[in-house]
């Protein structure tokens, strides 16, 4: 994400969400009672002629903004729509006062004006820019004895390579044919290894040489393979690159990783409560005594309580105390999990009693 404007005086910040992890985070930024603005395609009635051009009229696009009264951001099509009232617009084209939906689009600017910009919304905006300094992706594409990467950065893709494995034909004779195969393999393994905070590696070919190596990591490296998917193209190289990313590949492993990461921690807290562990707590009464009490290491909201009963204040009061917060998605199986302990719950530093 991308802040291009801040008026801390105003309340005021204008972002960019740059890739799908951005409009999660914005889902959370965004609270019922902001006022945000952006472009949007809204179809309107034409009515100037003696008929009407469509019984559906014609869409068009300006800049809207609307008083924010629910916000919908469904994990599995990384879609985050704002709902509102509408409260600046072409006057001529919408009536002030009606109702529209803004659907948050990456590379399209967002203003976001609040009354009070709390710590935990800020955060969350410094989360959001520092993840975009990480590796979103690494496309590995296997065709013969060459491999050609692909980095998936926040600002587009990064090409390196080709490594070349210089191994013969399966045809041709070559005693040495193996040991080149695993001596070619591993070059590419210390050709990614370099790279920090490795999330998702896709294994893309025309052929079987991405399943061998894909063993090979299986077999060598179990803690790099344990975060590679394959991927089938049609060609290889910088092409094969491409047809990964029409695919829409990353996005799809970026949505899966973060479903994962919050389904494991429900189930983390699930074990403790099977244990009839002293260090976890749930329910509204109980998890909020224990967060004025300093005892919460790991906080789990469900998204849909966030908005209520003051819970900003108290994931603040958290992140204060070096605890942990994370936002749980209510449409998947650990969002169920945790709205039947009431939408929260924590896992405790110590025992209350």
């Amino acid at each position: 994400m991308k802040i291009v404007k801040q008026d801390t005086k105003d309340g005021i910040m204008e972002v960019v969400p740059e890739i799908l992890d951005d409009l999660w985070h914005l889902s959370h930024i965004v609270e019922v009672g902001d006022n945000v603005s952006s472009k949007t395609t809204r179809r309107i009635q034409d009515t100037a002629g003696d008929k009407l051009r469509s019984d559906r009229g014609v869409k068009k696009t300006f800049f809207l903004g609307i008083d924010v009264e629910s916000i919908s951001f469904h994990i599995f099509t990384g879609k985050l729509r704002l709902t509102g009232v509408i409260t600046r617009g072409p006057e001529d084209l919408i009536p002030l006062g009606s109702h529209h939906t803004l659907e948050v689009k990456l590379n399209i600017p967002l203003v976001i004006k609040k009354e009070k910009w709390s710590k935990y919304a800020i955060n969350r905006v410094k989360q959001a820019m520092e993840s975009s300094k990480k590796l979103s992706a690494i496309i590995i594409v296997l065709e013969d004895d060459v491999a050609t990467i692909g980095l998936m950065r926040q600002y587009g893709l990064e090409y390196y390579g080709p490594i070349h494995g210089g191994i013969s034909g399966k045809r041709i004779i070559d005693k040495n044919r193996n040991k080149k195969v695993q001596s070619f393999y591993e070059h590419v393994v210390d050709s990614i290894s370099k790279f920090e905070n490795l999330q998702n590696i896709i294994i893309a070919g025309p052929g079987f040489v991405k399943n061998d190596f894909f063993e090979f990591l299986k077999d060598k490296h179990s803690d790099l393979a344990k975060k590679a998917i394959l991927e089938s193209t049609g060609a290889g190289g910088r092409v094969g690159i491409q047809e990964v990313l029409k695919k829409g590949t990353v996005e799809k492993l970026t949505v899966e990783n973060r479903i994962s990461l919050e389904i494991r921690a429900v189930n983390d807290l699930l074990t403790e409560i099977a244990k009839n562990s002293s260090m976890a707590v749930y329910g509204e009464k109980e998890v909020i005594d224990a967060i004025n009490m300093g005892a919460v290491e790991k906080l789990l909201i469900l998204d849909t309580v966030v908005p209520v009963n003051d819970m900003i204040k108290h994931m603040e009061i958290v992140e204060n105390m070096k605890g942990e917060v994370i936002v749980i998605s209510s449409e998947h199986e650990g969002g169920e999990q945790l709205k039947s302990l009431g939408g929260l719950a924590a896992i405790l530093r110590y025992p209350l009693s």
